[in-house]
């Protein structure tokens, strides 16, 4: 390595395809690979889960071990290393912390987290990595810059280094009680406003955003819509403090995985210019396979998603029986709240020969949903990004969203006069606008020519994470004055 290569730490709670619960694990593979093809030497830093499975492992070795202070007691840190897709991952072990059935949602989350953020930038000492910046990501890493600022940057090799918080979905906070400031070998002193205390509990999130350096989050509109209290979720007076320092970047998707031309899981492989054909034999082949009416005449509209209220499914619900009724077929993937696992149940008992429903995570059937969908529905309340609306266009499926965060940066309303846009778009979150967008889009699916530019323009659109990096590179070298 050069000594003048930009040298990034990305330190982040999951990373496919070792741990993922959301998006968060898609963009921690994806972006440090593309920092590296572009000349950044960009390392990954997570936790070594009992979970992964063994074959994602062949290789692992192990580095270093060495004693972590947490408040009143020590833990131990063992850094393992492993290259993966061209980048340096490190797992931080500790099996009384991380050998676990899940990974969030246990009542020692904060010190489990608190460990391994502290434990993460310990290591790049450790291991004789100085970076530039640690790269930190949502709530789980959120004391990564505390620990940074206030307890390391006194020794030559972290005094020079910045830190970046990026904001995934800011509607998860970490919120804990005061008590575990001392589990965090943290003093009572930082239970106060400029510090981490949050509504008289402390935030973890909250201490990303106070203690980094820079402050980013996954689009344009969404750094926008989180300064404001109707998006804010009680923590936009924390974001406009930090309004000089916050920065809107896109989220890309990874271009050599998802690609309707080389993917092994769809029926068959095609191109942008013969679209039309490879999604119809894919659209019989998943029809066939889900034992649906095979009829290639049917719009079919897919959906891939947490069953949530952030995801539209209130508004969704309420619109069911007028969209089954009409002539379509609706195929959804996801799992979430009981309560709307148990509408779509009744949804697909009601139209067994038009909804079809499966209920948890199956990588293989997603890809098959992108690539024999017409349309694909993410009518969300309120969306940072969004990673489903980028891979259903590369796959030529149309989005039908809500305008809100990433939706509205990347999905433009397709006009019929013109023949632009590359999708269909509501604006005020009601059932009835969530209606008018999907009748719209059955009006452009019965024009065949409307339908092929709208397809042409959506698989011609660009949301790999080659521009995205870029720009968080620019931001890399503006945070360290360069």
């Amino acid at each position: 390595m050069t000594e003048d290569k930009l040298k990034i730490l990305f330190i982040s709670s999951e990373v496919t395809p070792f741990s993922k619960s959301g998006g968060l694990g898609e963009v921690a593979a994806a972006l440090p690979k593309e920092l590296v093809k572009q000349g950044v030497d960009c390392r990954v830093v997570t936790p070594k889960y009992g979970k992964i499975p063994a074959r994602l492992l062949d290789g692992l070795v192990y580095r270093k071990s060495f004693e972590t202070s947490m408040g009143w007691r020590k833990q131990h840190a063992s850094v393992y290393q492993l290259e993966w897709d061209g980048v340096i991952t490190y797992f931080i072990g500790n099996d009384y912390f991380f050998d676990r059935d899940g990974y969030y949602g246990y009542g020692d989350d904060h010190e489990r987290f608190g460990f391994f953020s502290k434990a993460a930038v310990e290591m790049a000492g450790a291991v004789d990595f100085k970076p530039d910046i640690i790269h930190t990501n949502d709530w789980q890493t959120g004391l990564a810059p505390v620990y940074l600022r206030d307890k390391l940057s006194k020794y030559v090799f972290y005094e020079e280094t910045k830190s970046l918080f990026t904001i995934h979905n800011l509607q998860y906070q970490g919120v804990f009680g005061r008590g575990v400031l001392s589990d965090l070998d943290l003093n009572d002193g930082y239970f106060s406003v400029s510090g981490l205390e949050f509504y008289n509990n402390i935030s973890l999130l909250k201490a990303g955003i106070a203690h980094s350096s820079a402050v980013s989050t996954v689009s344009e509109t969404y750094a926008q819509e989180i300064t404001t209290p109707s998006y804010g979720f009680s923590m936009d007076g924390v974001i406009r403090s930090r309004s000089a320092d916050l920065y809107g970047i896109l989220n890309g998707i990874d271009y050599d995985r998802n690609n309707p031309e080389t993917d092994r899981h769809i029926f068959e492989n095609y191109t942008i210019q013969n679209a039309v054909a490879g999604k119809a034999t894919n659209k019989a082949g998943l029809q066939k396979e889900l034992q649906m009416p095979q009829r290639p005449d049917v719009p079919v509209l897919g959906i891939i998603s947490r069953l949530t209220d952030q995801k539209g499914f209130d508004i969704l619900s309420i619109i069911m029986d007028e969209l089954l009724n009409r002539d379509v077929q609706l195929i959804m993937l996801g799992q979430g709240d009981g309560r709307y696992e148990h509408m779509l149940n009744y949804f697909r008992w009601k139209y067994p020969e038009k909804c079809n429903i499966y209920l948890g995570f199956n990588d293989t059937l997603a890809q098959k949903i992108y690539a024999s969908s017409d349309f694909f529905l993410m009518p969300s309340l309120f969306e940072p990004c969004g990673l489903g609306q980028l891979t259903a266009m590369r796959y030529g499926a149309l989005p039908i969203v809500r305008r809100t965060g990433g939706l509205a940066d990347t999905v433009q309303h397709f006009d019929k006069k013109t023949m632009s846009g590359n999708g269909f778009s509501f604006e005020d979150y009601l059932a009835s606008g969530l209606m008018w967008a999907i009748s719209d889009a059955l009006d452009v699916y019965g024009n065949k020519d409307m339908m092929a530019a709208a397809v042409r323009n959506a698989m011609s659109c660009d949301y790999s994470w080659e521009s995205s990096a870029r720009k968080y590179i620019k931001l890399y070298n503006k945070i360290i004055g360069k």
